[in-house]
């Protein structure tokens, strides 16, 4: 009887596919490019404020930005040069 519990535990878990993902490498390359253009205030007088939200964004450049919010807020203001080159750290490569 004490079983049911832990089985019914273990199937609902496995269900959600959470473990599973944990070991599936993620092909960064296939998602699509960060869609900047939400994220530019309609006023470019007014800041702009960012989620704080972990969720890197690296450039060719390698530099690291926190989140993708903070990528196209940083390709606003300094210009094009900073172009995206994946989700995730950039040392990571």
């Amino acid at each position: 009887m004490a079983a049911f519990p832990l089985v019914t535990v273990f199937l609902l878990v496995s269900m959600t596919g959470e473990q599973v993902s944990a070991f599936v490498k993620r092909d960064y390359s296939r998602w699509p490019r960060p869609p900047c253009e939400m994220y530019y205030p309609p006023d470019p007088m007014n800041d702009l404020f960012c989620p704080n939200v972990t969720a890197p964004v690296c450039t060719t450049l390698g530099h690291t930005y926190q989140n993708e919010c903070h990528f196209c807020v940083a390709q606003w203001d300094y210009g094009s040069h900073i172009k995206f080159d994946k989700y995730g750290k950039c040392n990571d490569k």
